[in-house]
């Protein structure tokens, strides 16, 4: 299969191919891989390659899912895949095997996707940029003196590159939004527990990391969220069950919708003029097509306490996996390991109370209580993705700063989102468009508990008015590396 007809399709279009015949599930793989070898030099998106296990998978037979012979990369944290490294973006678990495949890895697997690997993550996840220094920056396939974001920044590389047309992600904060934002792609953050982290987890990071996907179409994200949704055996709860599947939401029109916009970070830190207009330029669009959209100050939750109270959560659920490890390798102070801020945010979880933590875990609730009031007035909630565009490869590096410089600059880049995770309410960012400098923008809208169709269909409709995916980087453009001069 050429590549350049490859990248033409997304994951429920190169599917459709399989099912009639046209290509194979082999010829897929095949293309996916030449596009990893050819374009991974440049971008150090995929850092775990695992074609063996994929060809092993192939020889076996596939399932007949909705995503057969699809290519798929899982981000480097958090979901097991038998065989495949997780080193989580950390020298300290460079040689970590999964000896099992999670419960959402299985259903990737039933749904027919073919795993080529891992895709590159900061480490333990903790920025929103993606440079490990166990395994080097990504590079942003729009810029490539600029980061995807983070945390999911491999994945949004390697999709926005034309590697493959969609790849896992995870979002704690704004993990899988934010690199969409960044690089082009529609982020989706589903509600809390939608998809499950079983079978050993039930939540991450106190509920507030999500798994799901980014894409270039809306209506691959909604089929794979149909295929991976539901809780595991043994949760002790679960999200409601839509009317409709996601898929069928997403050809839908929504109703006329109420919607606020906020332009105003919740933490007080300056927001780009180009986000913002883009901003504006949706507000006008959905009032285009039938919205009502009135600006409000803000959301009604208390950002600065969930500020705080994230920093503990994280610090506090990294630091016994670091201490866990270290008696395994035979450690003394694994801490010394990990990059120089997240060694101070380790030692700083660990000293942690239950009080601590516990008042932490009650500042998420206060704000899902105000978001839950909040949605019982309005239907959406439109804010900018980010506060800044792509930034520069080593502007937010975990090196050379304090963990309070490197926090606030974490959050003064991304301060719309963690709400959405603290909440459990579903949320997304869709492309709108490029700067004046050419890079890539999101806009951010997110819904009560449980409303991922109604997101759904709102994407589609904005998908439908106002097309993104023929706006594509040049390596992706170009079909590939080779055919670009890029690899030379």
């Amino acid at each position: 299969m050429k590549i350049s007809d490859y990248i033409q399709y997304d994951a429920l279009g190169l599917a459709g191919l399989v099912k009639s015949g046209q290509v194979s599930a082999q010829e897929l793989f095949e293309a996916a891989v030449r596009q990893i070898e050819a374009l991974n030099p440049v971008l150090n998106c995929v850092v775990h390659a695992h074609f063996d296990l994929a060809q092993a998978a192939l020889d076996a037979g596939l399932p007949d899912g909705p995503f057969s012979g699809v290519p798929f990369l899982i981000k480097n944290t958090g979901l097991d895949v038998e065989g495949m490294l997780l080193s989580t973006g950390c020298d300290l678990f460079r040689d970590m095997v999964s000896a099992r495949d999670c419960t959402l890895v299985d259903r990737y697997k039933k749904a027919g996707l073919v795993i080529l690997g891992k895709s590159n993550t900061p480490e333990f996840a903790l920025s929103f940029a993606t440079e490990p220094q166990a395994f080097g920056p990504t590079l942003n396939p729009w810029a490539l003196d600029r980061g995807p974001g983070g945390s999911s920044g491999g994945a949004a590389a390697a999709v926005a590159a034309g590697i493959l047309p969609f790849a896992n992600s995870s979002d704690g904060a704004g993990s899988t939004r934010l690199p969409a934002a960044h690089t082009g792609l529609f982020g989706f953050k589903p509600s809390r527990m939608r998809n499950p982290l079983g079978p050993v987890a039930v939540e991450a990071i106190a509920g507030m990391s999500t798994p799901h996907a980014l894409s270039w179409s809306v209506r691959d994200n909604a089929a794979l969220l149909d295929a991976t949704a539901g809780a595991d055996v043994g949760d002790p709860y679960g999200c409601p069950a839509p009317e409709t599947t996601f898929l069928e939401a997403s050809r839908r029109d929504p109703r006329p919708l109420k919607v606020a916009m906020t332009l105003k970070s919740p933490v007080g830190t300056p927001v780009d003029p180009e986000i913002l207009e883009r901003t504006r330029e949706a507000a006008r669009l959905l009032e285009d097509l039938g919205h009502t959209v009135e600006e409000v100050d803000d959301a009604g939750y208390d950002a600065y306490a969930l500020k705080a109270a994230w920093r503990v959560i994280a610090g506090v659920n990294v630091a016994p996996a670091v201490a866990a490890r270290g008696k395994v390798l035979g450690i003394d102070d694994p801490a010394a390991r990990l990059e120089p801020v997240n060694a101070e945010w380790v030692r700083e979880g660990a000293g942690k109370t239950g009080t601590d933590y516990l008042a932490a875990v009650n500042q998420l609730h206060a704000t899902a209580r105000a978001l839950g009031h909040f949605f019982t007035r309005y239907d959406i909630l439109l804010t900018p993705t980010t506060g800044e565009l792509p930034p520069r490869i080593g502007e937010m590096a975990g090196v050379g700063t304090s963990l309070d410089a490197f926090y606030d600059r974490f959050w003064s880049h991304g301060p719309f989102t963690c709400a959405f995770n603290a909440s459990g309410c579903p949320a997304m960012s869709v492309p709108f468009g490029l700067s004046s400098g050419g890079l890539p923008i999101g806009v951010h809208f997110g819904a009560a508990y449980g409303q991922e169709a109604l997101l759904f269909s709102l994407a589609g409709q904005l998908e439908r008015a106002r097309p993104w995916s023929a706006t594509r980087p040049a390596l992706n453009e170009a079909g590939s590396a080779a055919e670009s001069g890029v690899a030379e």
